[in-house]
């Protein structure tokens, strides 16, 4: 399931076998809400060696509906991508869709931001959709509590959260999906409350879950505080299994956690700032839109992937200022194979057990300091 195949202080390399493939962690993993990462094809993230996506189980229940995409094969076939596939529960949309919802005890009631539909969202129909989706690795429901957010308020969200994740893997363990090879996984919540964290990770630890996620950070806390949480909740965290940070994040800031013991990482700021003409460097982002890029010839960086390799700052500059659709696509390529090449780094920085030393000169370089 979960090796890990060496360390570097705390930085972790391993290898995660899934029913389509193995993972080499640390790992990067670019979201594909709606069965598809914006503007990439598969075999676009192929060639950039994309090891594992998300899905979206709120998103993709909605629209085109779990059965119809059962009926079609599953999500890997639906969307032709024969690599691993991670979906999130649905619970982010309780904190990002906080208007169209409401939560009781059993679940949530939500209000579809489509159509208005009513809809409810629990533990069991949580399992039951990504069981259809056939997902690789699962996510139970949790509550993603607000920032800020009062003690009292949050407890109540960590309690339904361990409670919840005790019922998704019941479900999940009867319904035969864990010994046909599909994988689980509990979230840790707290908010910025470091007690609720450490109690609610030593909740999830007690139950056998195929790996366990940082939730609930990357929701408007300063960074600091995100990086505090993160650090509170590792330790806590079985070693043999998989650790996600959910959500997260910045270069910097994935370079930092995984010098906490972070394995697992996704975030849709790679192809969201592509949108908006802002691609990463070694030295920070810069945004190709700027005047200073209409005659120059230069790649973004030197890379390894189809954007850096065949188009000038000016071309790329050019599509963006005319506004066309492949702007967006091979910014992005370039803006996911930077995160990815970052990852594949990291292991290898881990496996020579210079992992803190190459990081920090890394991290110090990428802010100019």
């Amino acid at each position: 399931m979960f090796s890990l195949i060496s360390k570097s202080n705390n930085a972790r390399l391993g290898c995660f076998s899934t029913l389509h493939g193995d993972i080499q962690t640390p790992i990067f993993m670019p979201v594909g809400t709606q069965a598809t990462v914006k503007g990439v094809t598969p075999r676009q993230l192929d060639e950039i060696e994309a090891q594992i996506i998300l899905g979206n189980t709120y998103h993709l229940n909605l629209r085109p509906g779990s059965k119809l995409i059962q009926d079609l094969g599953g999500l890997h076939k639906f969307m032709n991508w024969d690599k691993p596939i991670l979906t999130d529960s649905g619970g982010f949309q309780v904190f990002s869709l906080s208007s169209l919802r409401k939560i009781t005890e059993d679940g949530i009631h939500f209000k579809s931001h489509l159509d208005g539909q009513k809809l409810f969202l629990s533990p069991q129909s949580c399992y039951q959709i990504q069981a259809e989706l056939g997902t690789d690795i699962a996510m139970v429901l949790d509550e993603c509590p607000p920032f800020p957010c009062d003690k009292d308020a949050c407890e109540l969200a960590v309690d339904r959260t361990i409670r919840w994740a005790k019922e998704f893997l019941t479900h999940a363990e009867n319904g035969g999906f864990i010994e046909s090879g599909h994988h689980v996984f509990g979230i840790i919540q707290g908010s910025t409350y470091s007690d609720l964290r450490v109690s609610c990770s030593q909740a999830l630890a007690e139950m056998p879950f195929s790996g366990y996620a940082i939730g609930g950070v990357s929701v408007g806390e300063p960074e600091e505080e995100m990086i505090k949480q993160v650090s509170y909740c590792l330790p806590q965290m079985p070693t043999n299994k998989p650790r996600y940070v959910m959500g997260v994040g910045t270069p910097v800031q994935l370079l930092k956690m995984i010098g906490l013991g972070a394995d697992m990482f996704d975030c849709v700021m790679p192809t969201r700032l592509a949108r908006h003409a802002n691609v990463f460097t070694p030295t920070g982002i810069i945004n190709l839109r700027n005047e200073k890029f209409k005659r120059d010839e230069r790649p973004i960086m030197e890379a390894n992937n189809y954007t850096c390799k065949n188009f000038s700052r000016a071309y790329l500059r050019h599509l963006l200022m005319s506004n066309e659709l492949l702007a967006s696509t091979l910014l992005s390529i370039h803006n996911l194979h930077f995160f990815l090449d970052l990852m594949r780094e990291a292991r290898e920085h881990i496996a020579s057990n210079d992992y803190d030393t190459w990081s920090s000169s890394w991290i110090n370089n990428y802010l100019n300091l």
